[in-house]
């Protein structure tokens, strides 16, 4: 019987992690338990690339669930700097040390200058906290969106997953955490960063996968709803839209029908509940001009090689 929790060394191969996977409902091929088990036995960083809504992020969230250790979660964005991924220095607290230090008569100002820079005056932000806590996932999510030079920054970090403090020393992991890098592919993320990861790209799960997934996460789903949403969602995606649907917006697709209590999916509810799966204007005109949900869509077989995989 699979346990809530486990260790690193109790995943003994890419099959017992994706038994491990499946029991907290993720549905992973050998492709992308290979890769995962790899990430997790050799301790190293993996690098997930593919559109969103693919299951990039509910990975990490998975193997988070799987070891019983925190989601530490650094969001990339423009202008992310070191300070805000590593650590910062609580100011405001330092100041009302000194303060007080002061009305209690005290002269030495190297003592002071001391006291102020102990580790309790220190905010540990993602990175950081994330080496300090065992064990934990650390998921440096849309990393494509952050500037080149927090690539060069996070490429240091990983390297040996330590950290000099000037005022404390160096920090190091003593085990270091399970990492999760993600990239929408909104830029070309540089080639160092890659060489320290192992690799896998997602794809949009083919027709058979998302089926199982739609049953698995929704258990009032009934076949029949779960196979029209996924060839209407295969249709979405082969249409070139703005940005094609995710597992995730498939999956709020079918639970908008069936908050509806609906039984299949027809034209008029696929009309009135597009809010559900397409998120830009564009891509609504697109599917009603077209009219690329008036009719049923031949069911979108999986023609993968075996390398998707998601939850």
């Amino acid at each position: 019987m699979l346990r809530r929790t486990t260790t690193v060394p109790d995943i003994d191969s890419p099959a017992t992690l994706a038994e491990l996977l499946d029991h907290h409902d993720y549905l992973a091929d050998e492709g992308l338990a290979t890769a995962a088990y790899l990430a997790v036995r050799m301790g190293r960083p993996l690098f997930l690339e593919g559109e969103a809504g693919v299951g990039k992020t509910e990975l990490a969230k998975t193997l988070a669930a799987i070891l019983g250790a925190p989601l530490i979660r650094l969001q990339c964005y423009e202008g992310l700097d070191a300070a805000q991924a590593l650590y910062d220095w609580d100011f405001a607290r330092q100041l009302l040390h000194l303060k007080a230090a002061e009305a209690a008569g005290a002269a030495d100002a190297g003592a002071l200058e001391g006291e102020i820079y102990d580790r309790r005056f220190l905010i540990a932000r993602p990175l950081l906290r994330a080496l300090e806590t065992q064990p934990s996932v650390l998921l440096v999510d849309e990393v494509d969106r952050a500037d080149d030079e927090f690539e060069a920054f996070l490429l240091e970090v990983l390297s040996d997953f330590t950290i000099t403090i000037p005022e404390l020393g160096t920090i190091s992991a003593v085990t270091p955490p399970v990492v999760v890098v993600t990239s929408n592919r909104t830029r070309e993320v540089h080639d160092a960063l890659k060489r320290r990861c192992l690799y896998h790209w997602l794809e949009h799960p083919g027709f058979d996968l998302e089926v199982a997934i739609l049953l698995r996460r929704l258990p009032g789903c009934t076949e029949r709803l779960a196979s029209d949403v996924a060839r209407a969602a295969g249709r979405l995606r082969a249409a070139d839209l703005v940005k094609p649907p995710g597992i995730a917006e498939t999956l709020d697709w079918a639970e908008a029908l069936l908050t509806l209590g609906a039984a299949e999916l027809n034209p008029d509810l696929a009309a009135v509940t597009l809010g559900a799966v397409l998120k830009y204007r564009e891509d609504q005109e697109t599917v009603r001009a077209r009219r690329l949900l008036a009719a049923p869509a031949a069911p979108v077989r999986d023609s993968s090689d075996g390398t998707r995989g998601r939850g």
